[in-house]
């Protein structure tokens, strides 16, 4: 088995895994279906490239082309997880917003109007940036736990 990547998947999961109880503290609610969403803290996208690069670093050095593709790749994965695709996110909620401010308009001017109602577009879709220092600090974390356990061990 690849260590690195058991290392990155092992990550993503405890990541996913996290959302759940941390949101439960903020807001006093259990969604377990937030496992299987995008979006959120920590940042399941940085802890998976940071703990891959960090297992890497660790295993083969921080000179060799193995971490210098992994850092940079990760550098990208977390730049768009809190750049382009938060925009997306943010972007997103002014759409969901305006078509509430639509059926308002409708009720009040007593204009018919029928219309489909359309599926709600999903909101969460990347992060803010303290959820994506958030992951990569879990995938830092994790990397290191996984080159102490599996480091000294033969891996691809």
């Amino acid at each position: 088995m690849n260590k690195g990547i058991l290392t990155a998947l092992v990550s993503i999961i405890m990541a996913q895994g996290l959302k759940i109880p941390l949101h439960y503290v903020k807001s006093g609610k259990w969604k377990g279906g937030l496992f299987f969403q995008t979006g959120g803290m920590p940042s399941s996208h940085s802890a998976g490239v940071a703990s891959l690069a960090t297992f890497i670093a660790l295993k083969r050095g921080f000179r060799t082309m193995d971490f210098a593709l992994a850092f940079i790749f990760g550098i990208i994965v977390m730049y768009d997880a809190q750049g382009i695709r938060r925009q997306t996110g943010e972007l997103t909620l002014k759409v969901n917003s305006l078509n509430d401010l639509v059926q308002k308009a409708n009720e009040q001017e007593g204009v018919p109007f029928e219309e489909k109602q359309p599926r709600r577009l999903k909101e969460m879709l990347g992060h803010r940036p303290e959820e994506v220092v958030g992951g990569a600090v879990l995938g830092v974390i994790t990397g290191l736990i996984s080159h102490r356990t599996w480091g000294n061990r033969k891996s691809r």
